[in-house]
């Protein structure tokens, strides 16, 4: 954890560093246009290495009872056996992330009420359902937002995202409410995979890197508009001018350190997005797991592993070898013949 946070922190510090020392140009334009770069390559060649593998085996996660007798009752979209179904579950899935809201726990206590000894006991787990929504949706809205730095002139459906998002109308400049509850959403997350002794078991740099990596975006945009409070009018100059492909290297120049501090880690977000778990995002489309129908035992499911092969009927089998089979007593289908002898 500690190690993913240190990487985060380095990477704004040599941001500030080189922003402050004149080096404007190269964590406002070449590394954010870099990082785009390499962020719609490595996106194209994972769908497309997605596309091309192989399902061997039709592995739809279910959950509930799947079609059977007319009178037993069907679970269509948590065990879909149609298309149409398989296209509900993937929107409930998509949108509402329904299997972590069915998502349960378990522990293990050492004195159960009733039973003599230990025994397993199961809770539901919508915290973590609750704060992954939040988060998702929270970041959707913000990164819509910022598109009023790249229009003018600005969207009327930006602005409107602005005014419901800011209708609290608290401080000045106006509080937007998908800011604070993101952070809050992240915090949790991380929180969850600190203090949680079993998930802090099986936690790895991958895990820990995007969300420190994330917090730090949050906070520094946070401080851009709260505290730093950075002129939006240059900010703006200088991001269409990028955009246009002709930099404005004096609206750089009175740009805070700050803003390409945030600026370059939104850019080592984008360029580790492909290469990391974040894909999911994407990847979701592509898994069998979700994206198959539960019909199996109507539809015969071809494994594109296997190579063509000549079978070998039993019929064929024992036309080959029929003396042979008589001679060791094999019961055959058709006795030898006799002419043949």
């Amino acid at each position: 954890m500690f190690i993913s946070l240190l990487l985060v922190l380095l990477i704004g510090a040599i941001a500030w560093a080189g922003s402050t020392a004149g080096f404007s140009s190269l964590f406002g334009v070449a590394l954010p246009c870099a990082a785009v770069a390499v962020f719609i390559g490595g996106m194209i060649w994972r769908m497309v290495y997605w596309a091309r593998s192989p399902v061997p085996f039709c592995i739809p996660t279910t959950g509930g009872q799947e079609q059977s007798l007319d009178f037993i009752r069907q679970e269509k979209f948590d065990c879909p056996s149609t298309q149409g179904g398989v296209i509900v579950r993937m929107f409930l899935e998509i949108c509402l992330f329904r299997s972590l809201f069915r998502n349960t726990s378990a522990d293990v206590r050492a004195d159960m009420p009733g039973n003599n000894g230990p025994g397993t006991i199961y809770y539901s787990s919508k915290w973590l359902w609750c704060f992954a929504l939040l988060f998702h949706y929270c970041f959707l809205l913000v990164f819509l937002r910022h598109f009023r730095f790249f229009m003018e002139p600005v969207p009327c459906w930006v602005t409107w995202l602005e005014t419901v998002d800011g209708i609290m109308q608290v401080g000045t400049p106006r509080f937007f409410m998908t800011g604070g509850i993101l952070l809050a959403a992240l915090l949790f997350l991380l929180g969850r995979r600190v203090f949680n002794q079993r998930l802090r078991c099986i936690s790895l740099l991958n895990d820990y890197f995007p969300l420190w990596l994330l917090i730090g975006i949050v906070c520094t945009g946070i401080c851009l508009r709260y505290f730093d409070k950075t002129e939006i009018a240059l900010v703006k100059v200088f991001i269409m001018s990028v955009t246009q492909f002709s930099p404005d290297s004096d609206a750089a120049k009175n740009i805070a350190p700050l803003f390409f501090v945030h600026l370059t880690l939104v850019s080592t977000l984008l360029a580790y997005f492909p290469f990391s778990k974040l894909t999911h995002m994407l990847g979701v489309f592509f898994s069998p797991t979700r994206n198959l129908a539960n019909n199996s035992r109507r539809v015969r499911h071809i494994n594109p592993w296997n190579p063509p092969k000549q079978f070998f009927t039993y019929a064929e089998y024992e036309d080959t070898y029929r003396d042979a089979m008589a001679e060791a007593g094999l019961p055959l289908e058709k006795a030898p013949d006799k002419a043949a002898e």
